[in-house]
């Protein structure tokens, strides 16, 4: 039997002429997901997480391994099959599940499953899916739970809001609980801006709602996002997605298995063919 031939990398260590034909095969998305890569563009970065093992069953691992990172000033979607671990990597970022191995940081500090209180305090929002405003109050009073650290801040912080989002300024006296949904949904996003957050992480934003209340959704991300606000967006209207994000995620079995723009996920032939369907195929 022939031995093996080894190539050396740029960190000197050996590697197998399979190792590297597996390696000149990953697709550009591929390859700025693995490992590697991900330690060389997450330099700096505003969020960073790496190596990520959580779950919520003791001994049941959601996220096996899972990396990220958010550049300043960045909107980027996260993606993927039922399952894959989309709102667990968001809950985990977090600190509402625990982390078994693996590690967060906000510039620079850890904050590896620290309590959401601290995490808010730092300047980072969560928007959940579910249950995401307090029925029987008001509008008004629903903006004042999210400022409740602050509250001397109320009026410079709902006017900010309003403006995001001119009905909850026109419509301030009325219970959260006789809204849409999608009337809801702005609520929920305007309440965790309260706080003048610097990260905001929306989960499934524009689930349950109607196309319309959608595109009105996605829009004021990006509104959101133009004022200076960094966000993490778990969505699984995949392609409308990956049309505003800066940068996008796909997530495969607890792990990150693509990231690239959203307009190159958007084309990617493997991408289509395993998570977007006939759907994107027909953009």
């Amino acid at each position: 039997m022939s031995e093996p031939v080894f190539e050396v990398d740029e960190s000197g260590e050996e590697l197998t002429r399979a190792d590297t034909a597996q390696s000149a095969e990953l697709s550009p998305a591929e390859k700025a997901a693995t490992r590697e890569e991900h330690a060389r563009l997450a330099e700096g970065a505003l969020v960073r997480a790496d190596e990520l093992v959580a779950g919520y069953v003791p001994g049941v691992n959601i996220l096996r391994g899972c990396d990220f990172y958010l550049q300043e000033g960045e909107l980027v979607g996260i993606i993927g099959p039922n399952g894959a671990g989309k709102s667990t990597l968001l809950k985990t970022l977090f600190g509402l599940i625990p982390v078994r191995s693996g590690s967060v940081t906000l510039r620079g500090e850890n904050i590896t499953s620290a309590p959401a209180h601290r995490l808010v305090s730092l300047g980072v929002g969560y928007v959940p899916q579910n249950n995401n405003v307090f029925p029987s109050l008001s509008i008004e009073e629903n903006m004042q739970m999210g400022v409740y650290l602050r509250p001397k801040t109320f009026k410079d912080r709902f006017d900010y809001v309003a403006e995001l989002f001119p009905m909850l300024g026109e419509r301030r006296r009325i219970k959260a609980g006789s809204l849409s949904g999608g009337e809801r949904q702005m609520v929920a996003m305007g309440r965790a801006l309260m706080m003048d957050p610097s990260v905001l992480l929306l989960d499934e934003p524009s689930a349950g709602l109607s196309p319309a209340y959608q595109d009105e959704v996605f829009i004021r991300c990006r509104r959101i996002n133009a004022t200076g606000v960094s966000i993490i967006m778990v969505e699984q209207n995949a392609r409308r997605c990956l049309q505003i994000c800066d940068r996008g995620y796909v997530l495969d079995q607890g792990r990150n298995a693509y990231t690239a723009t959203g307009e190159s996920l958007m084309h990617d032939p493997k991408v289509i063919e395993l998570y977007l369907g006939t759907l994107a195929k027909a953009y």
